[in-house]
C-alpha cells in the first residue's frame, strides 16, 4: 500500500450520475473536509427520473423529489452548493457534451480534488453486481475532463472564449472503488453524519436502519484495511502533469 501524505482539499468537486450516489460513495470524507474548512460541491449529471420501482410514479416529479433529496443532504456534510446536469437516466454516454459539462464545473468552482467512482469498476463477482451503466460513463467522462480537457485551453475553447472560464489543473483524483484501492481516509468521526445525509434520500431507500447497517459495515470493513474504525476508499491519484 502507497504511503500517501495527508490530504488537506481547500475546494472540492464530487461528480456522480445520480442524486445519491455520492452519500453512498464519499459523504463522510466530505463532511470531514468541510469541518476543516473546506469548499465542497457536487455535479449530478442525470435528472435521476427512473430511480423508482413505483410504476404510478411521474419521471419530472421524481426529478424534483430527488434533486431536493440532494440539497438536503448537502446541506448536512455542508456543501456550498450542487450543480445539476439534465442528461436522462440511464441513457448517460461518455459524449463531448457529457465532458463539456464536466469541464465547464470543474473550470467553474476550480477544485484541488475532484472525487469520482472508479470507471474500471464494471462488476463485482464477489457481491453478484454489475455497476450502473451511468456510474461507469460518468466515471470515465469525469476522469478525461479532470485530464486533459479541463487543463487544456485548446479544449472546449468556447468555455474560455465565450464563458470566460479559465483552464484549470486538478491536483488530486480520488475514484470509489469498493475493492480495489490504495487509499483511506479515516470517517470514524463522520460516519453518523455520513448515515444521516444517506437517510435523506427517502426515495430510494425506504429501508434506512437496514442500509445504514450495511453501510456502517462496508466502513468498518475497509477501515480495517487501513487501521481505522470507519473509512471510505480510493484509488488515488496525485497528478503531475
Amino acid at each position: 500500500m502507497k504511503d500517501f501524505p495527508i490530504l488537506k482539499p481547500k475546494i472540492i468537486l464530487g461528480v456522480a450520475a445520480h442524486p445519491d450516489d455520492l452519500e453512498f460513495s464519499i459523504a463522510g470524507s466530505i463532511a470531514k473536509w468541510t469541518a476543516a474548512g473546506a469548499k465542497a460541491y457536487y455535479l449530478i449529471l442525470t435528472d435521476g427520473s427512473k430511480g423508482t420501482e413505483d410504476r404510478s410514479a411521474d419521471p419530472k416529479k421524481m426529478t424534483i423529489i430527488r434533486r431536493q433529496e440532494q440539497r438536503d443532504a448537502g446541506k448536512l456534510i455542508g456543501l456550498s452548493d450542487v450543480f445539476f446536469e439534465n442528461f436522462e437516466d440511464g441513457t448517460l454516454e461518455n459524449s463531448l457534451d457529457l465532458k463539456k459539462a464536466i469541464c465547464r464545473i470543474i473550470r467553474k468552482v476550480k477544485p484541488d480534488t475532484v472525487l469520482c467512482m472508479d470507471p474500471t469498476f464494471i462488476y463485482s463477482a464477489e457481491r453478484g453486481m454489475i455497476n450502473h451503466t451511468d456510474h461507469r460513463a460518468g466515471a470515465m467522462a469525469t476522469m478525461d475532463s479532470v485530464y486533459p480537457l479541463s487543463r487544456d485551453h485548446l479544449s472546449f475553447p468556447e468555455l474560455l472564449n465565450d464563458e470566460h472560464l479559465e483552464p484549470h489543473k486538478v491536483k488530486t483524483l480520488l475514484m470509489t472503488n469498493f475493492e480495489n484501492h490504495n487509499y483511506g481516509e479515516d470517517i470514524t468521526e463522520y460516519v453518523d453524519i455520513k448515515l444521516k445525509a444517506l437517510a435523506a434520500h427517502v426515495s430510494q431507500i425506504p429501508d434506512i436502519e437496514q442500509r445504514s447497517d450495511m453501510v456502517r459495515q462496508w466502513m468498518a470493513n475497509i477501515g480495517s484495511k487501513y487501521d481505522y474504525k470507519y473509512a471510505e476508499a480510493f484509488v488515488r491519484l496525485d497528478l503531475s502533469l
